[in-house]
């Protein structure tokens, strides 16, 4: 029998994120939604962590620790210990709008058999959700799994995991985290979730916000471009697998070419091997559009030298929005 309040696991990884987390589990216990679950999970934080999400323990919120195995084992471990009709992930740094959960179950199917995947609306914030930066694409609307992966893939368009309300169907037919990944999990993860689906179903009102500015780094620095590339092409092989047409390979194509055009002049046996393979999907490689200042820095300079200072101006221009955003939440701005 199909209940009319299915519950909800909302699944958090947590590591080292005592500064975020206690926000992070607010936002999740104040859903509208009263039947739920949190199932949090500490993958082995150095700091304060595992003493700020232990005080939450209760009956509606379960605590586990384990050895830092990476965010995708934490992920499993908090699948495993999920009894919930339907599966919400939430990032230890990144929030949910009050009635996120709800405004996805109403009136809409309840079976936690259907393979409908639900997605909803989300911006960019720093400390202040008041101020965050919502900005629609072509992925807020009702659409096929094909016309999902041709958008998302085609125009290299980001949609958080925690924007998505995820039913144990879907959740069992894709099944764990790769544990084996280091960057892109929740693409690579949330590519397996859209193929197997019926529709994606979009809910306009339903809100989450996503922290930016925060640093995500992969462990090992010298891997950066190893692990891009694993990824990638593991979410082009899922592409390709589920359909083999001129138009997916198109997608799949701009999709490496984000990658490549980023680190286009480095030398590196993974650049390589991927601009052969947007060549052998009919794909063009594009190269990076430079600005006359950065072509004349280059000359001067050297490629190299010049995108180090390009990161170091953007991330002065992150630290800059940053700083004036933590103002406006000292000052009781949220």
């Amino acid at each position: 029998m199909i209940s009319n309040n299915p519950l909800v696991s909302i699944c958090i990884p947590t590591y080292n994120s005592g500064k975020w987390i206690k926000d992070t589990i607010h936002s999740a216990l104040a859903q509208t939604w009263d039947n739920k679950e949190l199932i949090i999970v500490d993958d082995g934080s150095v700091d304060n962590t595992y003493e700020v999400i232990k005080k939450f323990e209760s009956d509606k919120v379960k605590i586990f620790r384990q050895e830092n195995k990476g965010a995708c084992a934490a992920r499993n471990k908090a699948l495993k210990g999920a009894k919930g009709d339907f599966i919400q992930w939430l990032d230890a740094d990144d929030l949910l709008a009050p009635n996120k959960i709800e405004n996805q179950l109403r009136n809409s199917d309840l079976n936690p058999y259907s393979k409908v995947l639900h997605s909803g609306s989300w911006g960019f914030f720093y400390f202040c959700t008041a101020r965050s930066k919502i900005i629609p694409t072509c992925l807020w609307q009702d659409l096929s799994r094909t016309e999902w992966l041709l958008n998302r893939f085609g125009q290299n368009i980001m949609m958080p995991n925690h924007s998505f309300l995820v039913s144990r169907k879907l959740t069992e037919l894709v099944g764990p985290w790769n544990e084996n990944l280091i960057i892109n999990q929740d693409g690579e993860y949330f590519t397996r979730i859209i193929i197997a689906c019926d529709l994606v179903k979009f809910h306009s009102e339903s809100l989450c916000y996503y922290r930016r500015g925060n640093t995500r780094s992969i462990s090992k620095k010298n891997r950066i471009f190893e692990a891009i590339s694993i990824s990638h092409n593991l979410c082009v092989d899922h592409l390709l697998n589920f359909q083999d047409t001129v138009e997916m390979r198109a997608a799949a194509a701009n999709f490496l070419n984000q990658f490549v055009s980023v680190f286009f002049n480095v030398d590196s046996a993974e650049i390589y091997a991927n601009k052969k393979r947007i060549e052998n999907l009919g794909g063009v490689i594009n190269h990076p559009e430079l600005s006359g200042k950065f072509i004349f820095l280059n000359k001067i300079l050297g490629y190299g030298a010049v995108l180090k200072l390009k990161n170091q101006i953007w991330n002065s221009k992150i630290f800059f929005e940053k700083s004036i955003d933590k103002i406006f939440s000292i000052f009781g701005y949220r």
